[in-house]
This record gives C-alpha cells, structure tokens and sequence, in this order.
C-alpha cells in the first residue's frame, strides 16, 4: 500500500512499503547495503508512477530519462529478514533539469537510512540535460514543490 501524506510546511512525502526478502540479505540475514538502494530506487519510480508518469512513455514519447546524477546516504541501523520497510520520497527542490529527493527508509518507529538524491531529466539519446516536461513541473507545483 502507498501513501501520500502533508507534513509540515505543506510539504508533501510519498511512502511505498517493500518487504526484505531473503535475496536482500546477506547470510546473517541482514539487508545488504547495495539492496538499500533499490529500495530507494524503487519507491522514486513508484511515486512516478502515483503520479501518472510512465517512465517508459516519458522516454518513448519525449525521448527522456531521469538518472541519478547524485546521492548520499547515511547508514543508521539494519533492516532484516522479513521486516516490513516504509520507504519515502519527499521532493526538495526542483530545478530546470534536476530533483532533488530526500528519503527515508524505516521499519516501525525505527529510522534505518537516510539519503539526499540528486536526479537529472536527460536526453535519452544524447544522456545530456535536457528540461523537465512543463507537465511534470506543474504536478510537483502542485504539490508545493518549488
């Protein structure tokens, strides 16, 4: 199940819930740090999708992708075997052609993973910054993104 909740500021955070599988983990069954980031992943293309945007026709039609360009994360605790993850993506800021993502990852009351991502709308062909679709942009007007 997704969310999407107001927090403070009118500040919009979109949530995805994943269960840890046993292909995340390592054999002490802990997430292994790579598979953090496809959740991370997952839950940006999922908010997307929650939008109304497909990837696959942003880049069919438009000739258009969105790649991360940068990201920082902050390891806090572990997740494991079959815990439960809420994983959200809240919108910073917007720019001609980037979004600047934080997001969280937790299970319970427990924060596990913080990250800052930076992603770049690019041409597809050419992978070279190209602006964000003014459809786009105006969705996350709505949504108070500035």
């Amino acid at each position: 199940m997704n969310a999407v909740e107001s927090g403070t500021a009118n500040v919009f955070r979109y949530h995805a819930h994943y269960r840890v599988y046993w292909e995340d983990t390592d054999a002490g069954g802990v997430v292994y740090h790579a598979r953090y980031l496809q959740f991370l992943e997952r839950a940006r293309s999922d908010w997307l999708a929650s939008l109304g945007i497909s990837q696959t026709e942003l880049r069919r039609e438009q000739g258009l992708v969105f790649a991360v360009t940068r990201m920082e994360i902050d390891f806090r605790k572990p997740a494991r075997l079959e815990d439960e993850l809420d994983v959200s993506v809240c919108v910073q800021s917007m720019g001609r052609a980037r979004i600047d993502f934080s997001q969280q990852i937790r299970c319970r009351d427990d924060l596990l993973i913080e990250a800052t991502v930076r992603a770049a709308c690019l041409d597809a062909g050419r992978f070279s910054p190209a602006r964000i679709p003014g459809e786009i942009r105006e969705m996350l007007r709505v949504h108070n993104v500035s």
